[in-house]
């Protein structure tokens, strides 16, 4: 199912861990009327092989997945952004105490 939604929205043969489906334009600031940012889609297959070389749990690689996948509906993009979404990713990890 990943593969064919990659291939489908993203036009990549192949399958992924993670895929976003942003909602709209940017994001509410805090205390405004709050709005969807979208949707997440997981492949647990995936995230299960990712987690098992990383030598970490599961649930773990699933929250690692869900904050990649926020970060993507709030307009980041690792793949044009010379590490700015990977360097934000790694921080929020540390201070949620997600590493």
């Amino acid at each position: 199912t990943m593969k064919r939604l990659n291939r489908q929205f993203r036009g990549k043969n192949r399958t992924t861990d993670v895929l976003t489906f942003p909602a709209g334009e940017g994001w509410a600031e805090p205390g405004a009327h709050a709005s969807p940012l979208g949707d997440i889609v997981i492949s647990i297959d995936q995230a299960r092989r990712q987690a098992r070389d990383e030598r970490h749990s599961l649930a773990t690689e699933v929250r690692y997945l869900i904050l990649h996948g926020i970060l993507h509906a709030m307009g980041y993009d690792h793949e044009t952004d010379q590490g700015e979404m990977n360097a934000l990713e790694l921080k929020v990890r540390t201070r949620v105490g997600l590493q």
